[in-house]
């Protein structure tokens, strides 16, 4: 039987990006529904989405019931009722990942039940990074992750991750901001090792075109390697 799947995509400020990521990813077969769910944005982000789903039957936007962004783990956490499919998978709002990509990790999925599929940016030689220290970074991280936690994982901090939709829905997730990638998969590990990599593409953007991730969300991120091993 096919499974299904849902994409969750967290939007913030991504006016720039956000109707042509969306486009890329309404290509995808594969994909049942997508979630746009707006973590608060100033600009005009909220419009396109609301315009995307007036077009589009697959797409459905979540407006943020907060004053402020709250963070990529509040906002993917939101849709969590709502997911009515066999998996879901995250796609960022900008053009950094390549949705083509999510057909291989369909075909994992489609041979394995309740498999934990990552797309990795560093299985594929695509090892440029425009800022070094970012790049340093994610190999510093998974390397980490997997000492701490018996299991090699080459990038634990991509955005590509695919999930049986009933662990999403039952695992209470802690982190609101960026280090959701690091609890996410360490709490999957605690009920099952059944995680699997996939190459993927990646073409990263600068601060200047709208990248997010901050020197304080390195700092959470090896917190969150400890804290989601040794505690439940």
């Amino acid at each position: 039987m096919r499974k299904t799947l849902t994409t969750l995509v967290p939007v913030l400020n991504e006016e720039q990006f956000l109707e042509k990521s969306i486009q890329r990813l309404l290509l995808i077969e594969e994909i049942d529904q997508i979630f746009l769910i707006d973590d608060c944005s100033t600009d005009n982000s909220l419009n396109i989405m609301k315009d995307l789903e007036n077009k589009h039957s697959k797409i459905s936007v979540l407006e943020s019931p907060y004053d402020t962004n709250k963070g990529k783990g509040s906002a993917i956490s939101r849709a969590k009722e709502l997911v009515a499919t066999d998996y879901i998978i995250i796609h960022d709002a900008d053009l950094e990942y390549d949705p083509q990509d999510i057909k291989k990790m369909y075909e994992l999925i489609s041979n394995n039940s309740d498999i934990f599929v990552i797309g990795s940016r560093f299985l594929k030689n695509n090892e440029v990074q425009l800022y070094y220290r970012t790049h340093f970074a994610n190999k510093l991280f998974s390397k980490l992750f997997s000492i701490i936690n018996n299991i090699k994982i080459t990038d634990i901090a991509t955005c590509y991750k695919l999930m049986p939709s009933h662990f999403f829905k039952t695992a209470n997730f802690n982190e609101k901001g960026f280090a959701i990638e690091i609890e996410v998969v360490s709490r999957f590990l605690k009920i099952s090792k059944n995680v699997q990599e996939v190459p993927i593409s990646y073409i990263p953007r600068t601060y200047e075109e709208g990248k997010k991730i901050k020197l304080s969300d390195a700092f959470r991120y090896i917190v969150s390697i400890f804290k989601y091993k040794f505690n439940y």
